[in-house]
Protein backbone atom coordinates (compact mmCIF):
# COMPACT_ATOMS: atom_id res chain seq x y z
CA UNK A 1 0.00 0.00 0.00
CA UNK A 2 0.81 3.57 -0.54
CA UNK A 3 0.51 6.35 1.72
CA UNK A 4 1.05 10.03 -0.09
CA UNK A 5 1.60 12.94 1.91
CA UNK A 6 0.59 15.57 -0.62
CA UNK A 7 -0.77 18.51 -2.02
CA UNK A 8 -4.49 18.91 -2.84
CA UNK A 9 -5.26 21.93 -5.44
CA UNK A 10 -7.68 23.53 -8.16
CA UNK A 11 -6.12 23.88 -10.92
CA UNK A 12 -6.63 26.31 -12.83
CA UNK A 13 -5.79 26.39 -16.65
CA UNK A 14 -5.52 29.09 -19.50
CA UNK A 15 -4.50 28.54 -22.71
CA UNK A 16 -2.18 31.45 -24.12
CA UNK A 17 -0.81 32.12 -27.66
CA UNK A 18 2.77 32.21 -25.89
CA UNK A 19 3.97 32.36 -22.12
CA UNK A 20 3.66 35.73 -21.03
CA UNK A 21 6.68 37.62 -20.22
CA UNK A 22 7.51 40.03 -17.28
CA UNK A 23 4.41 42.55 -17.27
CA UNK A 24 3.17 41.25 -20.18
CA UNK A 25 -0.69 40.84 -19.93
CA UNK A 26 -2.05 37.96 -22.27
CA UNK A 27 -5.60 37.65 -22.87
CA UNK A 28 -6.50 33.51 -22.65
CA UNK A 29 -8.30 31.90 -25.43
CA UNK A 30 -9.74 28.91 -23.21
CA UNK A 31 -9.84 28.28 -19.08
CA UNK A 32 -10.82 25.44 -17.53
CA UNK A 33 -10.55 24.17 -14.04
CA UNK A 34 -9.80 20.56 -12.56
CA UNK A 35 -8.77 18.69 -9.28
CA UNK A 36 -4.47 19.03 -9.26
CA UNK A 37 -1.46 19.52 -7.03
CA UNK A 38 1.36 17.60 -6.91
CA UNK A 39 0.12 15.29 -4.23
CA UNK A 40 -3.33 14.66 -5.56
CA UNK A 41 -1.88 13.73 -9.32
CA UNK A 42 0.72 11.09 -7.95
CA UNK A 43 -2.24 9.42 -6.04
CA UNK A 44 -4.45 9.39 -8.52
CA UNK A 45 -1.74 8.26 -10.73
CA UNK A 46 -0.86 5.18 -8.35
CA UNK A 47 -4.57 4.56 -8.20
CA UNK A 48 -4.70 4.29 -11.89
CA UNK A 49 -1.82 2.35 -11.85
CA UNK A 50 -4.14 -0.05 -9.47
CA UNK A 51 -2.05 0.24 -6.35
CA UNK A 52 -4.28 0.89 -2.94
CA UNK A 53 -3.43 4.02 -2.04
CA UNK A 54 -4.58 6.86 1.01
CA UNK A 55 -3.76 10.56 0.62
CA UNK A 56 -3.02 12.10 3.55
CA UNK A 57 -3.29 16.10 3.03
CA UNK A 58 -5.93 19.04 4.17
CA UNK A 59 -8.29 21.53 2.27
CA UNK A 60 -9.95 24.65 3.23
CA UNK A 61 -14.10 25.14 3.90
CA UNK A 62 -14.19 25.58 0.02
CA UNK A 63 -12.12 21.62 -0.82
CA UNK A 64 -15.36 19.11 -0.12
CA UNK A 65 -15.31 18.87 -3.93
CA UNK A 66 -11.56 17.72 -4.30
CA UNK A 67 -11.98 14.90 -1.57
CA UNK A 68 -14.93 13.40 -3.64
CA UNK A 69 -12.86 13.41 -6.54
CA UNK A 70 -9.94 11.89 -4.34
CA UNK A 71 -12.46 9.22 -3.12
CA UNK A 72 -14.40 8.69 -6.69
CA UNK A 73 -10.80 8.12 -8.22
CA UNK A 74 -9.90 5.27 -6.18
CA UNK A 75 -8.15 6.88 -3.39
CA UNK A 76 -9.02 6.46 0.32
CA UNK A 77 -8.59 10.04 1.51
CA UNK A 78 -6.75 11.21 4.98
CA UNK A 79 -7.59 14.63 4.84
CA UNK A 80 -8.32 17.27 7.55
CA UNK A 81 -10.53 20.58 6.78
CA UNK A 82 -8.86 23.86 8.04
CA UNK A 83 -10.09 27.55 8.08
CA UNK A 84 -7.08 28.19 5.40
CA UNK A 85 -8.55 27.96 2.21
CA UNK A 86 -7.54 25.19 -0.29
CA UNK A 87 -4.45 25.53 -2.61
CA UNK A 88 -4.77 26.37 -6.21
CA UNK A 89 -2.64 26.79 -8.73
CA UNK A 90 -3.02 29.31 -11.72
CA UNK A 91 -1.73 27.17 -14.95
CA UNK A 92 -0.87 28.96 -18.51
CA UNK A 93 -0.02 26.64 -21.47
CA UNK A 94 0.78 27.52 -24.38
CA UNK A 95 0.55 26.00 -27.96
CA UNK A 96 3.26 23.34 -27.84
CA UNK A 97 2.68 22.42 -24.24
CA UNK A 98 4.61 23.99 -22.15
CA UNK A 99 3.31 26.01 -19.29
CA UNK A 100 4.46 28.28 -16.41
CA UNK A 101 2.38 27.91 -12.77
CA UNK A 102 1.49 30.24 -10.03
CA UNK A 103 0.94 28.31 -6.87
CA UNK A 104 -0.63 29.13 -3.80
CA UNK A 105 -0.05 26.64 -1.12
CA UNK A 106 -3.02 27.37 1.28
CA UNK A 107 -3.98 24.46 3.46
CA UNK A 108 -1.93 22.00 1.82
CA UNK A 109 0.40 24.15 4.68
CA UNK A 110 -1.83 22.90 7.81
CA UNK A 111 -1.42 19.04 7.96
CA UNK A 112 -0.62 18.51 11.51
CA UNK A 113 1.55 16.23 13.16
CA UNK A 114 -0.96 14.29 14.84
CA UNK A 115 -2.87 13.83 11.86
CA UNK A 116 0.11 12.54 10.12
CA UNK A 117 0.63 10.23 12.86
CA UNK A 118 -2.90 8.97 13.27
CA UNK A 119 -2.91 8.33 9.29
CA UNK A 120 0.47 5.92 9.22
CA UNK A 121 -0.23 4.02 12.52
CA UNK A 122 -2.54 2.16 10.10
CA UNK A 123 -0.07 1.22 7.68
CA UNK A 124 2.27 -1.90 7.80
CA UNK A 125 6.09 -2.91 7.09
CA UNK A 126 7.17 -2.68 3.51
CA UNK A 127 4.62 0.15 2.62
CA UNK A 128 5.37 3.23 0.63
CA UNK A 129 5.59 6.14 1.86
CA UNK A 130 5.51 9.33 -0.60
CA UNK A 131 6.56 12.67 -0.14
CA UNK A 132 7.13 15.76 -2.17
CA UNK A 133 7.38 19.12 -1.22
CA UNK A 134 3.89 20.96 -1.52
CA UNK A 135 3.14 20.56 2.20
CA UNK A 136 4.53 20.76 5.57
CA UNK A 137 5.30 17.50 8.05
CA UNK A 138 7.25 15.64 5.70
CA UNK A 139 10.55 15.39 7.71
CA UNK A 140 8.08 13.90 10.41
CA UNK A 141 6.62 11.56 8.00
CA UNK A 142 9.96 10.15 6.76
CA UNK A 143 11.09 9.50 10.60
CA UNK A 144 7.83 7.88 11.48
CA UNK A 145 8.26 5.92 8.32
CA UNK A 146 11.73 4.48 8.97
CA UNK A 147 10.33 3.46 12.02
CA UNK A 148 7.75 1.69 11.51
CA UNK A 149 9.53 -0.03 8.31
CA UNK A 150 7.94 1.60 5.53
CA UNK A 151 9.89 2.14 2.05
CA UNK A 152 9.83 6.21 1.56
CA UNK A 153 9.98 7.61 -1.61
CA UNK A 154 10.84 11.73 -2.13
CA UNK A 155 9.98 13.57 -5.23
CA UNK A 156 12.14 16.60 -4.14
CA UNK A 157 10.07 19.25 -6.07
CA UNK A 158 9.16 21.82 -5.85
CA UNK A 159 13.22 21.89 -5.38
CA UNK A 160 14.40 22.88 -1.96
CA UNK A 161 17.41 22.35 -0.48
CA UNK A 162 16.63 22.70 3.04
CA UNK A 163 13.68 20.27 2.84
CA UNK A 164 15.74 18.04 0.83
CA UNK A 165 18.40 17.64 3.69
CA UNK A 166 15.97 17.35 6.15
CA UNK A 167 15.01 14.20 4.66
CA UNK A 168 17.14 12.61 2.69
CA UNK A 169 18.90 10.50 5.38
CA UNK A 170 15.25 8.36 5.91
CA UNK A 171 15.08 8.02 2.03
CA UNK A 172 14.87 5.18 0.40
CA UNK A 173 14.14 6.50 -3.60
CA UNK A 174 14.88 10.14 -4.61
CA UNK A 175 13.15 11.22 -7.56
CA UNK A 176 14.43 14.20 -9.15
CA UNK A 177 14.13 16.40 -13.04
CA UNK A 178 17.48 17.09 -14.68
CA UNK A 179 17.32 20.92 -13.06
CA UNK A 180 16.44 19.79 -9.65
CA UNK A 181 19.34 16.84 -9.51
CA UNK A 182 22.05 19.64 -10.89
CA UNK A 183 20.64 21.91 -8.07
CA UNK A 184 21.11 18.91 -5.18
CA UNK A 185 24.83 18.13 -6.70
CA UNK A 186 25.76 21.94 -6.66
CA UNK A 187 23.63 22.69 -3.26
CA UNK A 188 25.49 19.42 -1.50
CA UNK A 189 28.90 19.40 -3.65
CA UNK A 190 28.51 15.80 -4.09
CA UNK A 191 27.56 13.70 -7.14
CA UNK A 192 24.43 11.56 -6.98
CA UNK A 193 26.65 8.34 -6.76
CA UNK A 194 27.80 9.88 -3.05
CA UNK A 195 24.22 11.27 -1.90
CA UNK A 196 23.96 8.39 0.58
CA UNK A 197 20.10 7.08 -1.45
CA UNK A 198 19.64 3.69 -2.51
CA UNK A 199 17.92 4.49 -5.93
CA UNK A 200 17.52 7.36 -7.36
CA UNK A 201 15.83 8.22 -10.49
CA UNK A 202 16.80 12.04 -12.53
CA UNK A 203 13.52 12.39 -15.41
CA UNK A 204 15.21 13.77 -18.39
CA UNK A 205 11.93 14.85 -20.76
CA UNK A 206 12.11 13.80 -24.19
CA UNK A 207 15.27 11.83 -23.41
CA UNK A 208 13.75 9.54 -20.96
CA UNK A 209 15.14 9.00 -17.67
CA UNK A 210 18.27 7.64 -15.88
CA UNK A 211 18.21 5.08 -12.76
CA UNK A 212 20.98 5.34 -10.77
CA UNK A 213 21.64 2.15 -8.20
CA UNK A 214 23.68 2.81 -5.11
CA UNK A 215 23.57 -0.47 -4.41
CA UNK A 216 24.30 -2.28 -7.40
CA UNK A 217 26.79 0.68 -8.03
CA UNK A 218 25.18 0.48 -11.34
CA UNK A 219 23.11 3.50 -13.99
CA UNK A 220 19.91 2.49 -16.53
CA UNK A 221 19.12 4.70 -18.64
CA UNK A 222 15.11 4.23 -19.76
CA UNK A 223 14.58 6.20 -23.24
CA UNK A 224 10.94 8.16 -23.46
CA UNK A 225 8.66 7.10 -25.99
CA UNK A 226 8.07 9.65 -28.94
CA UNK A 227 4.16 11.63 -28.71
CA UNK A 228 3.43 14.76 -29.56
CA UNK A 229 2.91 16.87 -26.55
CA UNK A 230 -0.22 19.01 -26.12
CA UNK A 231 0.32 20.00 -22.30
CA UNK A 232 3.35 18.69 -20.31
CA UNK A 233 1.57 19.50 -16.67
CA UNK A 234 1.37 16.34 -14.41
CA UNK A 235 3.54 14.45 -16.77
CA UNK A 236 6.35 13.95 -14.03
CA UNK A 237 3.53 13.34 -10.93
CA UNK A 238 2.04 10.60 -13.52
CA UNK A 239 5.68 9.20 -14.19
CA UNK A 240 6.08 8.98 -10.37
CA UNK A 241 2.55 7.54 -9.05
CA UNK A 242 2.87 5.11 -11.56
CA UNK A 243 6.60 4.15 -10.73
CA UNK A 244 5.69 3.57 -7.02
CA UNK A 245 2.84 1.64 -7.63
CA UNK A 246 4.27 -0.12 -9.95
CA UNK A 247 6.94 -1.19 -7.13
CA UNK A 248 4.61 -1.78 -4.97
CA UNK A 249 2.95 -4.22 -7.03
CA UNK A 250 6.50 -5.66 -7.05
CA UNK A 251 7.69 -5.01 -10.18
CA UNK A 252 11.24 -5.05 -10.96
CA UNK A 253 12.72 -1.39 -10.91
CA UNK A 254 13.36 -1.65 -15.15
CA UNK A 255 9.48 -2.32 -15.65
CA UNK A 256 8.63 -0.23 -13.28
CA UNK A 257 10.15 2.55 -14.84
CA UNK A 258 9.44 1.18 -18.49
CA UNK A 259 5.47 1.57 -17.52
CA UNK A 260 5.77 4.95 -15.75
CA UNK A 261 7.07 6.31 -18.99
CA UNK A 262 4.66 4.74 -21.01
CA UNK A 263 1.81 6.32 -18.43
CA UNK A 264 3.76 9.81 -19.21
CA UNK A 265 3.73 9.44 -22.77
CA UNK A 266 0.13 9.46 -22.81
CA UNK A 267 -0.27 12.30 -19.77
CA UNK A 268 1.63 14.59 -22.20
CA UNK A 269 -0.93 13.70 -25.10
CA UNK A 270 -4.14 15.26 -22.65
CA UNK A 271 -4.62 18.38 -21.38
CA UNK A 272 -5.54 19.02 -17.46
CA UNK A 273 -3.64 17.12 -14.55
CA UNK A 274 -5.50 14.52 -12.20
CA UNK A 275 -8.85 14.54 -13.67
CA UNK A 276 -7.01 13.02 -17.08
CA UNK A 277 -4.66 10.54 -15.88
CA UNK A 278 -4.31 7.45 -17.66
CA UNK A 279 -4.74 4.08 -15.99
CA UNK A 280 -3.83 0.38 -16.84
CA UNK A 281 -5.91 0.16 -19.64
CA UNK A 282 -5.34 3.16 -21.85
CA UNK A 283 -1.84 1.86 -21.98
CA UNK A 284 -2.06 -1.63 -22.66
CA UNK A 285 -4.60 -0.37 -25.60
CA UNK A 286 -2.20 2.30 -27.11
CA UNK A 287 0.13 1.05 -29.88
CA UNK A 288 3.52 3.23 -29.01
CA UNK A 289 5.22 2.08 -32.55
CA UNK A 290 2.33 4.00 -34.34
Amino acid sequence: MIWNLGSINADHFYSVPRLPGPGETLAATAFRKGLGGKGANMSVAAARAAARVAHIGAVGPDGGWARDLLLEYGVDPAIASVKTPTGHANICIDPAGENNIVLFPGANREISEDQIGQALTEASPGDFLLLQNETNGQAHAARMAKVLGLRVVYAAAPFDLDAVKEVIGHVDLLLLNEVEAAQLIAGTGKPIEEIGVRDVVITLGAEGCKWVSNTRKSQHLAPAYKVTPVDTTGAGDTFTGYLVASLDRGLEMEDALDLAQRAAALMVMRRGTADVIPDLKDIQDHDFSA
